[in-house]
C-alpha cells in the first residue's frame, strides 16, 4: 500500500514516515503544496495503471499552496485518490469545509497513531463489513486484562499496574504475536506530541517485565531487535521456572 505524506513540519513528517514505514507502507513525502500536488497526480496515475491502492495524508497549512486549494485542485482534475486531512484546525466549520473541498476524512492534531492507522485502513477497505465489538477481556496464556474493570492478573494472582502500564499492556495484548514498533507504542500510549527520541517506551517495558514476567518465571513480553516489542503465549509444554 502506498501513502503520500504532504506535510511541511519536518518533525511531524519524519515521525509519520518512520511509524508508517514500520507498519509496512510504501511512503512518499512532499514538504509543500506544489510538490504535493505533483506527487499526488503521479500517485493517481500509478494507481490507475498498476491497479494499486493508496492514501494521501494532507496537512492544511502548507507553503506554496494550502491544503484546501490542493484538495480542490485534485478533485477538479478528477484525481480520486483517497485524501485524509491532518490539521490542528478542529472547529466544526473547518472539518465541514475540508470535506466539502473533496477530502474523504479529517483528523485533528494531536491524534493517536492507532486512530490514524484505523482511518487509513478504513479508506483502503471501503465496503468491507464492520467487525464485531471487541471483548472486554484480553488473554495471553495465563495473563488476563479486564478492560472494563481496569485490572490485570496472571495465574490467578492480581498484578498492580499504573494507568500507563495498563495502556501499554493492552496495546500489546490486543494483537498477540504482532510486533509493535516503538513509534506506534509511543503515539498510541503517550500521544503524537511526545519526543520520538525519548526512551520512555523502553523504561515502561522494563517495568512491565518486572511485574508481569519476572515473578512468574515464564516471560511473555519479547524484544524483536530493531523492530519493537510483542507479547506472545509461551510455547506449548513450557514449564514455569521457580
Amino acid at each position: 500500500m502506498n501513502i503520500l505524506i504532504i506535510e511541511d513540519d519536518a518533525r511531524v513528517a519524519d515521525f509519520l514516515e518512520r511509524g508508517l514505514r514500520a507498519e509496512g507502507y510504501r511512503l512518499r513525502v512532499a514538504r509543500n503544496g506544489p510538490e504535493g500536488l505533483e506527487k499526488a497526480r503521479s500517485l493517481w496515475e500509478e494507481m490507475r495503471e498498476l491497479d494499486q491502492r493508496a492514501v494521501v495524508l494532507l496537512d492544511l497549512m502548507l507553503p506554496g499552496m494550502n491544503g484546501l486549494d490542493l484538495c480542490q485542485t485534485l478533485r477538479a482534475s478528477r484525481v480520486e485518490v483517497p485524501i485524509l486531512m491532518l490539521t490542528a484546525l478542529g472547529r466544526t466549520e473547518d472539518r465541514v469545509t475540508g470535506l466539502r473541498m473533496g477530502a474523504d476524512d479529517y483528523l485533528v492534531k494531536p491524534f493517536a497513531f492507532e486512530e490514524l492507522l484505523a482511518r487509513i485502513e478504513a479508506l483502503l477497505r471501503r465496503g468491507r463489513a464492520v467487525e464485531p465489538a471487541a471483548s472486554p477481556h484480553l488473554a495471553v496464556g495465563d495473563l488476563v486484562l479486564d478492560r472494563a474493570q481496569f485490572t490485570v492478573s496472571r495465574d490467578g494472582s492480581d498484578i498492580r499496574l499504573t494507568a500507563k502500564e495498563i495502556a501499554l499492556l493492552e496495546l500489546l495484548m490486543s494483537a498477540p504475536g504482532r510486533v509493535f514498533s516503538r513509534e506506534r507504542i509511543l503515539t498510541n500510549v503517550w500521544g503524537i506530541d511526545e519526543d520520538p527520541l525519548t526512551n520512555v517506551v523502553d523504561v515502561y517495558i522494563r517495568r512491565l517485565r518486572a511485574k508481569v514476567d519476572e515473578p512468574f518465571g515464564t516471560p511473555l513480553i519479547e524484544t524483536v531487535r530493531g523492530l519493537g516489542y510483542r507479547i506472545a503465549p509461551p510455547p506449548a509444554g513450557t514449564s514455569r521456572q521457580g
